[in-house]
This record gives structure tokens, sequence and C-alpha cells, in this order.
């Protein structure tokens, strides 16, 4: 099975008026382009383009062969200014939420729900260009340096110093107390004074507080890695790891989810009970994930039932026995050998492939997101309409 699809950019605020356009050669809206779909999850499933289904959505496309829905979706990602700051669950938590809130009768389109499907969102993002992010905690001692450092030449940060001393300052950074939006304020002057001794910080201060004035995320960013991706460096963000995205163009794999519990940095719905039910607190010491370099491809490979290949060349994939499925995106254009048949994508032209055994890809530049660990199968394929 082998469907040329296509998608058209979602239209969120913090999008880049230019990034994606560029990367994939495509006319500007003239508005901002944050993210395109590339995908059968029923959010904004991509369209196919070719072949038997053309015109219909990939979702449609699947089950018509009566084919297990993917267990992926992949996203070319353009952000200029800070994303949510966020959080997603595992298979447990999203599964309890989300029949939660069906059997509240809240509209799973709503804006104010939380738990759209019951699936997990671990996510896997590598840079284009240069990325900068936010992804879990460091050492509470790094973070107490910068507090203390803003106390210092304004006394109403202090609180926050204290709260992080005492082990709860994420809740009450997100509590919505006065004392809270002083601290906020407060950190947001001093941020200038303390950009000689930590130029980073001074740096996540200013680009929230021209975005997000007042929010109490800028003090739980002080909290977090600041971390800056080379582009193919990686980042991998697994259930409970708290992140936000700050500028930049990247590919970014994930489970066929679109859980987000929000914390703040946004006009979007916020979820701070359910959020702090889910996140992970423990420190981390490097979240950049290493690559692996195969014959022809650059592999990312998380503890996640997907991963994600950059081929630049000729790259064989797969093995007999086990079943191929996923999402080819050719930025250069591709040629795929699959099932012993030869299919051409134009450039950015992206294509969903679900065969037995092996193919061959050759491209100067093409990503392939991967479902991992997937037998071939069965001649009765049974309930097509779940995600494998």
């Amino acid at each position: 099975m082998f469907v040329p699809i296509a998608n058209a950019p979602r239209s969120y605020a913090w999008g880049s008026t230019s990034l994606i356009a560029d990367y994939l050669g495509s006319e500007p809206s003239g508005g901002p382009e944050a993210e395109v779909w590339l995908g059968a999850h029923p959010g904004c499933p991509a369209r196919v383009v070719g072949g038997p289904h053309r015109g219909a959505g990939l979702d449609e496309a699947i089950a018509a062969e009566r084919r297990p829905q993917p267990a992926l979706l992949l996203k070319v990602l353009a952000a200029a200014e800070p994303l949510s700051l966020q959080a997603h669950p595992d298979d447990v938590r999203a599964r309890a939420g989300f029949a939660r809130e069906d059997a509240a009768g809240i509209p799973r389109d709503a804006p104010h729900r939380s738990y759209r499907d019951p699936f997990a969102k671990p996510e896997l993002i590598v840079a284009v260009t240069p990325f900068e992010a936010l992804c879990g905690f460091r050492d509470p001692a790094l973070a107490l340096e910068v507090l203390d450092a803003l106390a210092a030449v304004d006394a109403r940060v202090a609180p926050a110093a204290a709260r992080l001393r005492a082990g709860d300052a994420l809740e009450w950074l997100l509590s919505g107390a006065p004392d809270v939006a002083d601290a906020v304020g407060a950190a947001t002057g001093a941020g200038p004074a303390i950009a000689a001794q930590h130029p980073r910080d001074a740096d996540t201060i200013a680009r929230i507080a021209a975005t997000h004035p007042g929010d109490a995320g800028l003090l739980v960013a002080l909290l977090m890695h600041r971390v800056r991706l080379e582009p193919g460096e990686a980042l991998y963000l697994p259930a409970g790891n708290l992140h936000a995205y700050l500028e930049g163009l990247g590919i970014e794999l994930m489970g066929p989810s679109d859980n987000v519990l929000r914390g703040g940095l946004t006009p979007k719905h916020v979820d701070v009970p359910e959020l702090l039910a889910v996140v992970d607190r423990s420190t981390l010491a490097d979240p950049r994930l290493p690559s692996l370099e195969l014959d022809g491809a650059t592999a990312y490979r998380p503890e996640a039932p997907f991963e994600l290949r950059r081929v630049r060349g000729l790259h064989r994939l797969g093995e007999p026995g086990r079943r191929l499925r996923g999402v080819v995106l050719a930025i250069s254009g591709a040629s795929v050998e699959l099932e012993g048949a030869r299919h051409e994508l134009a450039p950015a032209g992206a294509a969903w492939i679900d065969a037995d055994g092996t193919a061959e890809i050759a491209a100067r530049d093409a990503w392939i997101a991967l479902e991992r660990d997937t037998p071939a199968r069965p001649d009765n394929p049974g309930d097509a309409g779940r995600h494998s």
C-alpha cells in the first residue's frame, strides 16, 4: 500500500510566516503557518492525492483497505514565538481522561476539552534550523542561582526561590496566587540586570514577557532546561515531560494523539490540576536524544513505538516477516521501491506506506517515520478501526 498524501499548514498564532513555505517550497499564505500534519488523526487527517482513494482523508483510505490506523503522527513544525507550557499523558491516563470527558458530554472538538482521544502522545523533535526549546526540569540548584539573582534586584522574586527550596514551586507558580503575579512582574523588570551573569535565562525572560506578559510560565521556564538544538539534533519528550518550544523549524514525530495538558503561555484551555497530575518533576540530566548512523540514513530511536530516519542517499529499510508502516516525506523528491513496484515522489511529496517485508528509498533528503515492532499483517486484520 503506497498512498500519496498532502495537507495544508495549520495557522496557530505562534507559527512562522515563512519557515514551512521555504522548507517545502510552497506558496506562503501570508499568515502564521505552524504545523503540517502528515497522518490519519481525525483532528486534521492528511488528504489522499493519488491512487484509488484520491480526495479521501488518509483515515478513510486506511479504513477502506481494512488496515489498522497509524500508531504515529508526523508533523513539520515552525515556531516564531513560544508555544504553550505543556505535558502529555501516558496511555492509562489518556484512556481514563478521554472516557471521563466523553461521559461528561464534552464535545471532542470543544475548546475546553483536555483529552481529544484515548492515546498517549510521546514526542520526538529533530531540528531543521537552529531550534530553541524548554524541556524538563534542570538541577534546582541552577534554577536557584537565577531566582536568587533576580531577588537581589527585586525582593518580590524571593518567594519563588523560597518555594523552590521548599519543593513546591511548580504548584505555587501555577496556583494563580496574587504574590505569583508580583513575582512574575518583578522578574520581568529584573531580567536585564542579570543578563551578564545569566544571559540565557535573561533571554528566556525577555522572550516570554514579549508574547505572554504577566504569565506565571515565565518563572516556570526558569526551573527548566533551556536547550538550543543545532540542525540534526533531537529531543525526546516522553509522557509527563514539561516542555515548550520557543523558536525554529523541526520535524516532529509523536503518538497518534492531540492530548495537550497546558499550564500557561497560551490563550487556549489551561488545565492546571490535570497537568500537575501527569507532570514528571524529576531532574533531567540532558534532554537531547543521540542519533544513530545507518547506511544512507540517520536514525532517531526513542523509547517509543516509533522511530524517525533522515535519508540522504540510498537506504534499505524493513525486514522479512515484519510489517513496514509509516510516512515518507521527500524534501528533495524520492524514489521508493515497495512490494515490487517503484513510486516517485516530487519535492515535498509525502506518502503513507504499509507493506510486508522491505523497501528501498533513494533521496538526497527525505524523512521516514516508522512504526516499530509491527508484525506482518495476518490474513484477517481484525478490527481495522483501532490504532495498532
